[in-house]
């Protein structure tokens, strides 16, 4: 079951099929889950643009949310990456359980911090209305139950890891068959339900993500080569607490900066009206097929990376994330003509107002700048974690992301009055600012002193 590398032989040459039998059900489940953003968007704004705006501003706290869960999540998986890669499997077990247990907590922490101070949030961001009410009982929904998300982040990073992507993906295609059905049966009131519609789709999610960390630990139990007791879950080791935040945190805070920013362009929008934050919404959907091909051929190089850093093969692996950036941007192009030739028709998909669909789609245009770069990113700034040199990003996207793209997108929004094509220019400008620099230092080859396990044999930790 499962395509798992195998690292056991030294001086074992990496094959090309690796890569694609690990990136094509990666690319299935981040599909699957986008396709479950899309599918809320879609019949949300079958009730109104407003509902879609709500839905859309609560959505950038949760992706936060969700980013702090990865400070474990992330973590564990580049350490259980590279433990697999030096074949030392019982560790492996220890460590997959105390990755379960530490965000479990995290998620508990967050779900009351959502359910207590939603509103509050979200008057933050200057909405008013029925887009308040919307964004605030989306958020409480949803955001309370976030410490399902948090073992299930768990759960699937130490799946994938093992090399079973595939059977992660069907976990996922579960998932959104159950969603699905539930939002057509709690936004509309089908089959005797009563019509919730926002709270509705709040719930969908909920409950399908509860139902999914049933059949991951089920999972879990069946691909793990050493397999994890109920003791593991109670016993803390500090030795590898600290090797999962070390790669853990700047993971973390280099995706929280990156969201953060998102948000400090979303109070940007909301002073360019309804139209304009209902538009930002429906590109952004749209713009997430683009880069959907890097997300997962960065996902599954990273795997790659992590176990080949393990086997202490780094010439390999050095080759390997070159390769993956030609092949993760060609993908990308081809999705960004897609995108621009039927760009409108794409954005007629969610909206009927001309005005909505004419700035949609004139950022969409835009993506050549923008998904190139960030294809890029996502490849290298992955495999550099993997590595286990996490720090490097962090310190770049404070200069790039904070320091540059933040005070540029004011001055295109409110001084050059470019509105929402500033937001994109800026961000891309952010992008490719990264891009060449992490180009450099994977390049450099600077990542390899900062392997986290040595290969058994040496008897190293």
């Amino acid at each position: 079951m499962g395509n798992p590398i195998d690292v056991k032989k030294e001086g074992q040459t990496s094959k090309e099929y690796h890569l694609f039998f690990l990136t094509w059900p990666i690319f299935l489940e981040l599909f699957l889950f986008m396709l479950m953003g899309i599918v809320d968007t879609f019949m949300l704004s079958a009730i109104s643009d407003n509902a879609v705006s709500g839905v859309g501003a609560a959505n950038q706290y949760l992706h936060i949310a969700i980013l702090i869960l990865e400070v474990i999540g992330n973590g564990a998986a580049i350490v259980v990456a590279q433990y697999i890669g030096s074949r030392r499997m019982l560790e492996v077990a220890k460590i997959s359980a105390l990755a379960i247990i530490l965000n479990l907590l995290v998620g508990l922490c967050l779900s009351a911090v959502f359910i207590f101070f939603s509103g509050r949030m979200m008057r933050a961001l200057h909405l008013s209305g029925d887009i308040l009410y919307y964004a605030e009982s989306y958020l409480t929904i949803v955001g309370g139950a976030i410490f399902l998300q948090a073992i299930i982040n768990s759960l699937a990073s130490i799946i994938r890891v093992h090399g079973f992507t595939k059977q992660a993906m069907f976990v996922s295609l579960g998932m959104n068959i159950f969603h699905i059905i539930g939002n057509y049966v709690l936004i509309f009131g089908k089959f005797g339900f009563p019509e919730w519609g926002v709270q509705g789709a709040a719930i969908s999610s909920t409950v399908s993500r509860f139902l999914t960390i049933f059949v991951f630990f089920w999972l879990l139990y069946r691909v793990m080569e050493v397999r994890v007791k109920l003791a593991y879950y109670v016993s803390l080791s500090w030795q590898y607490i600290r090797k999962i935040l070390k790669i853990g945190v700047p993971s973390a805070f280099e995706q929280i900066m990156y969201q953060s920013c998102q948000v400090v362009f979303l109070y940007y929008v909301t002073y360019l009206g309804a139209s304009s934050l209902a538009a930002r919404q429906y590109a952004m959907n749209i713009s997430m097929f683009i880069y959907l091909f890097a997300l997962a051929i960065g996902m599954g190089t990273a795997i790659i990376v992590g176990q080949l850093v393990g086997g202490n093969r780094q010439n390999e692996a050095y080759i390997r994330v070159w390769k993956s950036a030609k092949w993760a941007s060609g993908l990308t192009l081809v999705m960004i003509v897609i995108v621009i030739v039927f760009r409108e028709q794409f954005m007629r998909l969610f909206s009927d107002d001309p005005e909505i669909i004419r700035m949609g789609a004139s950022v969409l245009i835009l993506s050549v700048l923008l998904e190139t770069g960030r294809t890029l990113n996502i490849v290298i700034i992955n495999s550099l974690r993997a590595a286990g040199d996490a720090k490097y990003p962090v310190y770049i996207g404070l200069i790039s992301m904070v320091g540059m793209s933040l005070p540029l997108g004011y001055f295109l929004v409110f001084q050059l009055n470019l509105g929402l094509v500033g937001i994109w220019l800026a961000i891309a400008a952010d992008e490719w600012t990264r891009a060449i620099i992490m180009s450099f230092r994977w390049k450099s080859r600077a990542w390899e002193k900062h392997a986290l396990v040595k290969p058994e044999s040496s008897g190293a930790a």
